[in-house]
C-alpha cells in the first residue's frame, strides 16, 4: 500500500467530514440535526468503503480521483460555483433546521435518501466502467473512448449519477429551500459538459464518432 497516498486519503476524508459537519451543525445550532447525521452517514461511510477497496484494488483511479486542480479556465470558474453552491446550500438547511423554515416530511426525507444511495450505487458503477475517470478535465496518456455499458446510453453517466446525488442531499436535510439552492447544478452541469466535450473532441482520438454514435449526454431521450 502507498503509504503516502493512504496519508492524503485520509487528510482529505477528515477535512471534507470537519467541513460538512461545521456548515450544517453550526448554522442549525444543535447537534440533535438529525437530518445532518442522516446525509453524514450515508455520504460519509460509502465513501470510506468505496476509498478503502480503491487504495488496495485501483491506487491509481483513487490519485486521479483526489486531483481537482482543474487547468481549464472554464472548469475553475465551474468548481468555484460548486463549493459556493454546497456552502451556501448547506448553511441554508442549517439555519432552516434551527428556525424550523417549511421542513419537508420525514416520508419525502426517506424517499430522497434511497435516491441518493440508489445514485451512489450508479456511481460506483460508472467508476467501475471507466478507469479514466478524473475529477478534472483533461487527457490522460492511453486513454481510449469508452463506449460499452452506461457509456453506450448517454456520454456522462458519472454527471447523471452527481445530478441526482446533489439533488437528493438537500431533500434528505429536510429543506426545500437549500433545494433551491442546489437547483443552480444541472446549470454548472451544462456549463461543464460543453467545455469537456470541446477538450475531448481536440485531444480524444475517436471522440467524435462516439458522439455520432451516442447522441445524448446526460439523460436519453432529453439531452
Amino acid at each position: 500500500m502507498d503509504k503516502k497516498l493512504f496519508i492524503q486519503v485520509i487528510a482529505r476524508y477528515l477535512t471534507g467530514l470537519l467541513l460538512c459537519s461545521f456548515l450544517l451543525f453550526i448554522p442549525s445550532g444543535t447537534l440533535m440535526y438529525w437530518n445532518a447525521w442522516l446525509l453524514i452517514g450515508i455520504l460519509f461511510i460509502p465513501m470510506l468503503i468505496a476509498g478503502i477497496v480503491l487504495i488496495f484494488k485501483n491506487p491509481e483511479l483513487l490519485q486521479k480521483r483526489l486531483d481537482i486542480k482543474e487547468d481549464e479556465p472554464e472548469q475553475k470558474c465551474v468548481v468555484l460555483l460548486n463549493g459556493l453552491m454546497f456552502a451556501f446550500g448547506f448553511v441554508v438547511a442549517g439555519l432552516g433546521f434551527r428556525h424550523q423554515w417549511l421542513v419537508l416530511p420525514t416520508e419525502l426525507v426517506l424517499g430522497a435518501t434511497v435516491v441518493f444511495l440508489l445514485s451512489y450505487l450508479l456511481y460506483a458503477e460508472v467508476l467501475r466502467q471507466n478507469t479514466y475517470l478524473s475529477r478534472t478535465v483533461k487527457i490522460q496518456e492511453n486513454q481510449k473512448v469508452i463506449d460499452t455499458g452506461l457509456y453506450g446510453m448517454v456520454r456522462h453517466p458519472m454527471y447523471l449519477s452527481t445530478l441526482f446525488l446533489f439533488l437528493s442531499m438537500p431533500l434528505v436535510l429536510g429543506s426545500l429551500f437549500s433545494f433551491l439552492v442546489f437547483l443552480i447544478y444541472p446549470v454548472i452541469i451544462v456549463i461543464r459538459i460543453k467545455n469537456e466535450e470541446q477538450v475531448l473532441e481536440k485531444g480524444l482520438e475517436g471522440y467524435v464518432e462516439y458522439k455520432k454514435r451516442v447522441k445524448y449526454r446526460l439523460i436519453p431521450f432529453i439531452w
